[in-house]
């Protein structure tokens, strides 16, 4: 299996979508589908996202899986210690995100 990356955004936030295909299509091979796929789509989509959008073109029209949360199986947080490691979810289609805040800024405030 080879993966390939589509994704957009700006500065602030970026959108990032993941695509697996059995054939392995050189760079500018990927590229020219994507750029295909985008011609079709730019003025058009339902997706939230216009990577999106074209992951699920190149899915429908080359045969690519877009690698979606409704096929996440397992999600496992790994850490040193025991405690730290442990699974995320078993249901499927849950989604998780993890947060970290720094206890020091919080503390000045």
């Amino acid at each position: 299996m080879f993966f390939y990356e589509i994704h957009e955004g700006d500065e602030d936030l970026g959108t990032a979508v993941l695509l697996v295909h059995e054939r392995r299509f050189e760079p500018v091979e990927f590229f020219a589908l994507v750029k295909k796929a985008r011609t079709l789509l730019i003025e058009s989509y339902e997706e939230a996202s216009l990577a999106e959008a074209i992951a699920n073109e190149l899915a429908r029209a080359h045969g690519f899986t877009h690698v979606t949360d409704d096929l996440l199986v397992a999600s496992v947080n790994v850490d040193e210690t025991e405690e730290g490691t442990f699974l995320v979810s078993e249901e499927a289609g849950d989604r998780s995100v993890f947060l970290s805040r720094d206890d020091d800024l919080d503390r000045e405030n």
